[in-house]
């Protein structure tokens, strides 16, 4: 081979050399800005689980993840239907998403089914554990992991019963399909039952129910607790045309639900708990195990007071309560 044949060959050796190593850089910067695909399952549309979705997204463009820019967001609303869970819950599994959202405790149980790999953030799950959905809220021990909305009861009731010191009869009105809302409901009718109040509990299966059901309960008692529940915050208006009727406040377990028509909630800022679970998402993307990601309570105890109700309903409010409360209109 004659010298220029030399040069031509050892310059097609670095050509490809080179070439080789930048194509290497290419695909190393091509995976370094791979836009990350989050797969959110929701139950239904309402005020709650919308605010909760707001917050997941208002939070994670504050930590630098924007969608359209490094993720994308494939949002599936189940509509409040199981048979979509299911296949909603298949697609978003089969579509490869890197991370999934649940938003309620049906979402996160119907994406628990689809995968075992996957990680999926819990996003407003009362009871994760009596659900069966992880191991412990200090240690999961599987890929799921996340926030929970769990609101203390017995505070709750405390607050009710300075409000109401008369109080003889309180009713409660619940989703019977809904584990954590079954939990909450029972819970609180112990803790009732210890003081001496008698209480008459009524289950709805869906939003059809909730006049009739209403009407029963609101004309024998006191007042009416609403648990976390999805079926009834969806259609709280619904409910409080009768509780107005008869005079009988609700106290439910959420902001959203006192804008709603109820008087005073002890519960959750759904908007905090779609920050929290921003926060989460972003820790596992980060390197953080599900399995060994504590479960975050994000619950503060914040009292919600609707004072138009109190007003319509001729009840006064302790100023010690006012005094600590978040007026909601």
């Amino acid at each position: 081979m004659n010298n220029r044949g030399k040069i031509f060959t050892l310059s097609l050796i670095i050509i490809l050399i080179f070439g080789y190593f930048f194509g290497q850089e290419r695909e190393v910067i091509k995976e370094n800005n791979k836009v990350i695909k989050i797969g959110v399952l929701q139950l239904l549309s309402h005020t709650a689980l919308d605010t909760i979705y707001k917050g997941l997204e208002d939070e994670l463009s504050n930590l630098g993840y924007k969608v359209g820019d490094n993720i994308q967001i494939d949002l599936q609303n189940a509509q409040g239907d199981q048979s979509n869970l299911v296949s909603m819950s298949d697609k978003l599994v089969s579509e490869k998403n890197d991370i999934l959202v649940a938003i309620t405790t049906p979402s996160a149980l119907s994406l628990s089914n689809a995968t075992k790999e996957i990680p999926i953030v819990m996003a407003g799950i009362t009871y994760p554990v009596e659900a069966g959905l992880i191991k412990s809220e200090q240690l999961p021990g599987n890929n799921i992991t996340g926030v929970s909305d769990r609101t203390p009861l017995k505070e709750q009731l405390d607050i009710m019963k300075q409000i109401l010191p008369n109080i003889k009869k309180i009713g409660i009105i619940y989703t019977a399909s809904e584990d954590n809302s079954v939990k909450q409901a029972n819970d609180m009718k112990k803790l009732a039952e210890e003081l001496n109040i008698e209480v008459i509990s009524k289950t709805v299966s869906n939003t059809n129910d909730i006049q009739q059901v209403a009407e029963s309960v609101a004309s024998n008692v006191d007042c009416i607790f609403i648990p976390i529940d999805n079926t009834l915050a969806s259609a709280m208006p619904t409910l409080i045309n009768v509780t107005d009727k008869y005079k009988i406040p609700v106290f439910p377990s959420s902001d959203s639900m006192v804008i709603d028509g109820g008087l005073l909630a002890l519960g959750v800022d759904q908007y905090k708990i779609g920050v929290e679970t921003a926060k989460v998402l972003v820790a596992l993307l980060n390197g953080e195990k599900a399995e060994t990601k504590p479960i975050v309570i994000a619950n503060d105890g914040i009292i919600y007071l609707n004072e138009e109700k109190a007003k319509q309903l001729n009840i006064k409010i302790p100023e010690n309560i006012k005094e600590k409360a978040q007026i909601v209109k």
